[in-house]
């Protein structure tokens, strides 16, 4: 109790130092002058540098740990297929939420708006063959020098069950990955200490280049957007997830996930928060066999708030544009979002180019991308906190579903 009380005391103050660093951010970002962006763009970006620089070491190392740990192939399994379900589950419903709130009251109707163009390449299509056939990686390196963070997963799980397989043979490979774990875990420690000031830059650089009047003339879609969002946290996540499949305390779970959440809006990538979710969910007491498979999963394809986003804005638009949008095609749209949110990067804006790839499928004009790229920029913070909650309290269901040898449930 005294270890959990002391726990819940340095979240706290670390959540009210980066709440602090956002708030004065956004002021400053109002008032800041141009000799300053530089600045907070270097510090921002030396900051997102020091957390990412280990997020691939961290996911890989960290899941050949978790699946040693599992003892079993078909314990690994479990755990990767109910990550999937709660993933994929609560993806479907968000889209559901996003597409049928917004049509059932007419949000859009009447609203005047301005056809300004935007670049953007739509996301393409590919089929459910070519994206298993793209998981293994041809070359593992060039993914990890890319990014690819669901060709990682596949590369680390491969060799986390492989390690399974040859046991007593596989022990120096897996205690270096254990070595490296811990360092990555070090690092990232020491960074978060940094995350007040990084998010200060980070918020003020956004706030400084977009403007108040840009904020202040989208505020009511952008109100509406974040109402859908906190209640979807606070009902999905927090009553059914963690309260109600989970059996775990609101209170314990929000004040302990705080600073992930509160990250995750300053940066606005889930990728870059993702060793924070793992601090948040270890202390959470989620087994690290759980969290370190289905932690990097969600950051990669829980996308329930670009869901929400995404179906709101295509509803949105067709309302406002007086393009029809019959029952069918939601249901053409609500497949289609939640397989373009599959393996979409967990970076800043990559939901734009997934957006103009839906709104060709609706039948929207394509003049519109230049106010959805204006909105999705503002609402992107609150997008990633949402989906960072998600992928912790995925987590934490499944240390109460998830039956693992050896774990408390």
């Amino acid at each position: 109790m005294a270890k959990t009380f002391q726990t819940n005391k340095k979240a706290i103050r670390l959540s009210l130092a980066i709440l602090a660093g956002l708030i004065l951010g956004a002021l400053f970002g109002l008032v800041m002058p141009d000799w300053a962006e530089p600045v907070t763009s270097f510090i921002s970006t030396v900051y997102l540098h020091g957390l990412t620089m280990m997020i691939y070491p961290l996911v890989f190392c960290s899941l050949i740990v978790g699946i040693k740990g599992i003892g079993s192939v078909s314990a690994t399994g479990k755990v990767g297929g109910q990550a999937l379900l709660y993933f994929i589950g609560t993806t479907l419903f968000a889209s559901l939420l996003g597409l049928f709130l917004p049509k059932a009251l007419n949000i859009g109707a009447g609203v005047a708006v301005e056809m300004a163009e935007a670049e953007v390449q739509a996301a393409e299509f590919t089929s459910v063959l070519d994206t298993l056939k793209n998981l293994i990686p041809a070359n593992p390196f060039a993914s990890f020098a890319n990014g690819n963070m669901l060709q990682v997963l596949a590369f680390a799980i491969i060799i986390g069950i492989t390690c399974l397989v040859l046991g007593p043979k596989a022990e120096p490979f897996v205690k270096l990955c254990e070595a490296v774990d811990q360092i990555s875990v070090k690092i990232i420690s020491a960074v978060m200490y940094t995350t007040p000031l990084g998010v200060f830059c980070s918020l003020a650089g956004t706030v400084h280049v977009n403007g108040l009047q840009t904020i202040l003339s989208l505020a009511a879609v952008l109100g509406a957007l974040y109402l859908v969002m906190l209640l979807y946290i606070v009902i999905v996540y927090g009553l059914v997830l963690v309260k109600g499949i989970g059996k775990f305390s609101l209170r314990r779970f929000f004040v302990t996930a705080l600073p992930a959440a509160l990250n995750a809006f300053g940066t606005a990538s889930s990728s870059a928060t993702l060793p924070i979710s793992k601090r948040c969910a270890d202390e959470m007491d989620v087994p690290n066999e759980i969290s370190s498979l289905a932690l990097p999963l969600g950051a990669t394809i829980n996308m329930d708030a670009v869901s929400i986003v995404m179906s709101f804005m295509i509803v949105f638009f067709a309302n406002a544009t007086g393009t029809d949008l019959p029952y069918g095609l939601l249901a053409v749209v609500l497949l289609s979002n939640t397989l373009l949110s599959i393996g979409a990067p967990g970076v800043p804006n990559s939901a734009i180019a997934s957006f103009a790839a839906l709104a060709a499928i609706a039948g929207l004009p394509a003049g519109i991308m230049g106010m959805y790229v204006s909105v999705n920029i503002l609402v992107d913070a609150g997008a990633t906190c949402c989906n960072v909650l998600g992928d912790i309290a995925s987590a934490v269901a499944m240390k109460r579903t998830c039956r693992l040898p050896g774990s408390e449930n």
